[in-house]
């Protein structure tokens, strides 16, 4: 197997938003071969080849070759209802699998595949329970990876930095947070796990994507009203409840975050009026 280190290896990254394009700069900068493909087409960076196609109809493919070194499926739908993921995550993996020849295979999941809710520890290996339709799905395509030799999920918790803002939005509105707790990780943090498991001599099955703190959703709303000169709230009344996502398996592999913590990833607030629809769980 090659890495992204290794010049001119084909590496397709379906699903290049965000997270996506970050990771194409990187592998782009180290040498691969990059193929970048979005259902819209939109410009990409230096040595990245943009592709247009349609992960869940499969329009488009044709211009996919078959012969792939890597594949990073990373793609986001654009409804969330429980048809539009299977379409998009399950049925859009399995179309590439079934058609290329590929080397190592990454696909971005969730820590949603956990139904703890009580506080508790989550790592590779908690049962992977979920009963709400993302988790479920999300299982279903991590499943399809299971005949494949080289292959991994990485399962992300919830994904923030620059143009995702919802906690900052939380932080000035005055409702205390719950005592409930949150995991993220920065998406630039991502998008370094990805290179670093596309270039690991060899990888496990499963990794839990996190930074190294998980926090009480209360203290990260009152922390970051602190930056906006407004007073801490507390919390809401009730028990306890989220879950707590270790990384260790991430960092034993030799990955480190660049944001090990909130306080590190939040940088200044935003304007007031930036309300992203964007999510930390």
């Amino acid at each position: 197997m090659t890495t992204i280190h290794d010049a001119r290896r084909t590496l397709l990254i379906a699903g290049a938003g965000d997270t996506g394009s970050r990771l194409a700069a990187l592998a782009a900068t180290a040498g691969s071969d990059v193929l970048a493909l979005r259902r819209r087409e939109l410009p990409m960076g230096p040595g990245i080849r943009a592709l247009r196609a349609d992960l869940r109809s499969g329009e488009g493919f044709d211009a996919i070759p078959k012969r792939l070194d890597a594949l990073v499926f990373c793609a986001a739908p654009d409804e969330r209802s429980e048809a539009a993921y299977r379409a998009l995550y399950r049925d859009g993996l399995r179309r590439l699998l079934d058609r290329c020849e590929i080397g190592r295979v990454l696909l971005v999941s969730s820590t949603a595949v956990y139904a703890e809710d009580a506080g508790g520890s989550v790592d590779e290996h908690t049962p992977a329970d979920a009963t709400a339709f993302n988790g479920r799905v999300l299982l279903e395509a991590e499943h399809e990876l299971d005949a494949h030799p080289d292959a991994a999920a990485f399962r992300a918790s919830g994904i923030y930095g620059p143009g995702r803002e919802r906690m900052w939005w939380r932080a000035r509105r005055d409702d205390p947070g719950e005592p409930r707790w949150t995991n993220r990780i920065h998406v630039e943090d991502v998008a370094a796990a990805l290179r670093h498991l596309l270039d690991a001599p060899r990888i496990d099955r499963i990794y839990c994507g996190n930074d190294d703190a998980p926090a009480l959703e209360h203290e990260v709303i009152d922390g970051l009203r602190a930056r906006l000169g407004l007073p801490a709230l507390g919390h809401a009344a009730g028990a306890t409840t989220g879950k707590r996502v270790s990384n260790a398996r991430l960092r034993a592999s030799g990955w480190r975050p660049r944001f090990p913590d909130w306080r590190s990833g939040y940088h200044s607030p935003p304007p007031s009026d930036a309300q992203s629809a964007a999510t930390t769980r």
